[in-house]
């Protein structure tokens, strides 16, 4: 049985990456250069899960190879470089299939895991809930499920590490039977969970209160935004990942209207299509929400392929096509000259904040109260008697008055107030326009 070194808790790890040559546009040029972004974004995703990234490895292909997916001579690199750097994992920045995984440990002597089994391993760390723990456990299971045929007793081996937390070496070694049993009772319980989630959804939307969901690139700082906005105590951390289980907090507008704000799981490129099927139930908050706000880090040199991958995720759930804003977030990590040149673009209707120092919140918060669908504002003119405190306390409460004056015993107001609420002060109203 292979041991595992690690630094006191910390497993060392060696990434390994492959990109895909690209046929020169024009003669005389080379290759597209080599991308250094997927492998930054593996090493936080490695660091998030406790890792020590102690080196990494890249190779250009014409095409991956179909059993070890770098070929036989990069192999032979990737095991001295892990044995040099003394790190019994190495993490592949793609998805292996059960074979090439095999091939590639018996070639190198290390442990291997690839991007899927990286994320899942991040998810079983953060899930705080029941329902975000058996979502975890499902989308673990799914995956290991097609592994299992040819491991034997090299399943014995993964009791501890990065990628190995969450079912646990009990469940892994079971036969296939056990293991779609369980999946059987996981799924059942979800489904049980997703019921009660709907019925406190119908709750809500009992009261007329429009629920706007955040969205975005994990560490795009949805959280942070979640909590300045709601004054809520979200978990925040820069690991990605750090939000999975959604948050809802009610927030007031400008007009005095109250929405719903949910906090939801980031998202990332290539992100396994089993955790997306085993978040369902998270996600469904997305798809319920009257509002998305798209939230984006404008620091990142990479937030336009990050958006883009944002997108992808948003057409899988059916929701492209939903009202949506676009924030983008950390304007305080730019320069000056930087902000001011955003301000220029903000006419296209992007909002730019800063969760942090609350730049930008004003404006985000009064276009949320213009682009929520959800029971609309109408201006009233009202005739309210004097001795009628508990309506002018209901429009003062959940309006905003923008003249009043008194005559013949009478108050007499110009107020905003959402659609629900001019329903019931129908009786005092002279005149309602949209």
């Amino acid at each position: 049985m292979k041991t595992v070194r690690t630094t006191g808790n910390i497993e060392r790890v060696l990434l390994v990456g492959v990109g895909r040559k690209r046929a020169p546009r024009a003669p005389g040029l080379d290759v597209d250069a080599e991308p250094r972004e997927p492998l930054a974004e593996l090493e936080e995703l490695a660091r998030s899960a406790g890792a020590e990234v102690t080196g990494a490895v890249f190779q250009m292909r014409e095409a991956p190879d179909p059993a070890t997916i770098i070929g036989c001579g990069k192999l032979e690199e990737v095991k001295i470089e892990a044995k040099m750097r003394r790190a019994p994992l190495v993490v592949f920045d793609c998805n292996l299939t059960p074979g090439q995984q095999r091939n590639i440990e018996r070639a190198t002597d290390c442990r291997v895991i690839d991007r899927t089994q990286l994320i899942l391993d991040i998810f079983a760390r953060h899930a705080r809930s029941r329902e975000g723990q058996l979502q975890v456990e499902l989308a673990q299971l799914n995956y290991m499920l097609p592994r299992l045929a040819g491991r034997g007793t090299e399943l014995s081996r993964l009791g501890g590490g990065i990628g190995t937390r969450g079912p646990g070496e009990q469940k892994l070694e079971t036969d296939r039977r056990r293991i779609r049993e369980r999946v059987g009772k996981i799924t059942h319980n979800i489904e049980t969970l997703r019921r009660q989630r709907a019925l406190r959804r119908e709750a809500r939307q009992s009261v007329p209160l429009g629920t706007v969901a955040l969205v975005g690139y994990t560490n795009a700082g949805k959280s942070t935004l979640f909590n300045a906005l709601s004054r809520a105590d979200v978990v925040v951390s820069s690991k990605m990942f750090a939000t999975l289980d959604p948050t809802v907090r009610a927030v007031r507008l400008p007009s005095n209207r109250r929405v719903l704000l949910t906090d939801t799981v980031g998202f990332i490129r290539d992100l396994p299509p089993g955790l997306i099927a085993a978040f369902r139930a998270t996600l469904e908050e997305v798809q319920e929400a009257a509002l998305i706000l798209h939230v984006t880090d404008i620091s990142s040199p990479y937030h336009a392929e990050q958006d883009t991958e944002v997108e992808k995720v948003l057409g899988d759930l059916g929701v492209a096509d939903r009202p949506r804003l676009h924030v983008f977030n950390k304007t305080d990590r730019l320069a000056p000259e930087e902000v001011a040149a955003l301000g220029q673009g903000s006419a296209n209707g992007n909002v730019f904040v800063s969760a942090m120092t609350g730049a930008g919140f004003e404006k985000l918060l009064r276009r949320i109260d213009e682009a929520m669908p959800v029971d609309p504002v109408v201006r009233l003119d009202l005739r309210v008697p004097l001795s009628d405190g508990r309506t002018l306390a209901l429009v003062h409460a959940l309006g905003r008055v923008l003249h009043s004056e008194v005559r013949d015993s009478h108050m007499m107001l110009v107020a905003e107030v959402p659609e629900s609420v001019a329903r019931r002060l129908k009786l005092h109203d002279l005149r309602a326009s949209a």
